[in-house]
């Protein structure tokens, strides 16, 4: 297909991931407060939407606590600051067998639970968008797999629709992109579908520019999508999702650093990306414009 810059171009801010990165920089937020003022902090400076986990406050491990979710997204709006709330639903899925000769049972690590419970989070909060990651696959450690039957996003994405809060589809590899149209085929989701093309996460899609065109090349054209890649990257990206017609995600979860040296902040991290995206001729839209175009609707503050 030929290349159509995208003109108005919204920006999400991960902001902190679920990885192991809470000891490798002081600015990988972890309590429920830092992750709020840090998401605060991305929307001032340009993100329209925030994408949120939640840690365990004292360990930074990755949690799946009401609570933590709860207290997030009070805060968050609570805020005079407006922006798009995106919560993962990407907990819960994780099987971590015990080596290759004895792969069962599984140990530490593994954090398998129902699609209800895996949502209850986004029911709880009803946040505006949440991401559904349409697939399986080996990913990073040895004997880790991310687990996404197709009967489980079934369920997951059927209950996310009938909550009135949009799925943001994680496609990690091609065949994520086709099962993600299944299940748009199927009414599970609704046509108008949004999708973030994840690059070079191991073990998926490398982030070499000939892979990410055919991801691309496979997005419907009545779907709105959004890329990245990890690490060095991450910039790179925010320039190749512009000018493949996407829009654009930054932030700790995927890269922790501004420069050879320099740990980055999530603020600026969405500040540089806001530079590329002007410097290109683009707008950097705001969260307004995006509940527009991807019709969504602004949850008020719990009364």
């Amino acid at each position: 297909m030929p290349l159509q810059m995208n003109r108005e171009v919204f920006i999400t801010c991960a902001v902190t991931g679920s990885g192991g990165t809470q000891d490798r920089s002081p600015h990988v937020p972890r309590s429920p407060k830092q992750i709020a003022e840090s998401a605060i902090a991305a929307a001032k400076a340009g993100a329209a939407v925030v994408h949120c986990h939640v840690r365990d406050p004292e360990t930074g491990a990755p949690s799946r606590d009401l609570g933590y979710y709860r207290e997030v997204t009070d805060r968050i709006r609570d805020s005079e600051v407006d922006m798009v709330l995106n919560l993962t639903a990407g907990m819960g899925g994780d099987i971590v067998f015990g080596g290759v000769e004895s792969p069962l049972p599984t140990v530490d690590g593994t954090d398998m639970v129902g699609a209800t419970e895996r949502v209850a989070h986004v029911a709880e909060c009803l946040p505006e968008i949440c991401t559904l990651d349409c697939g399986t696959m080996n990913f990073a450690e040895a004997d880790y797999v991310m687990t996404n039957t197709p009967g489980m996003l079934r369920s997951m994405g059927k209950m996310m629709t009938d909550l009135g809060v949009k799925p943001e589809i994680e496609a990690f590899d091609t065949g994520h992109l086709w099962f993600a149209k299944e299940l748009v085929k199927e009414g599970v989701l609704a046509p108008d579908a949004l999708v973030q093309l994840c690059m070079g996460v191991p073990w998926g899609a490398p982030d070499d520019l000939n892979t990410f065109m055919a991801m691309v090349n496979n997005v419907p054209d009545e779907w709105t999508f959004s890329a990245f890649s990890l690490g060095r990257n991450q910039m790179a990206y925010v320039a190749a999702a512009v000018l493949a017609g996407g829009n654009v995600r930054v932030g700790l979860e995927d890269n922790l650093w501004l420069g050879k040296g320099e740990l980055a902040q999530n603020w600026q991290l969405v500040e540089r990306a806001g530079t590329i995206i002007e410097n290109m001729g683009a707008r950097v839209i705001g969260p307004a414009e995006v509940r527009e175009k991807l019709g969504l609707v602004k949850r008020a503050p719990k009364g």
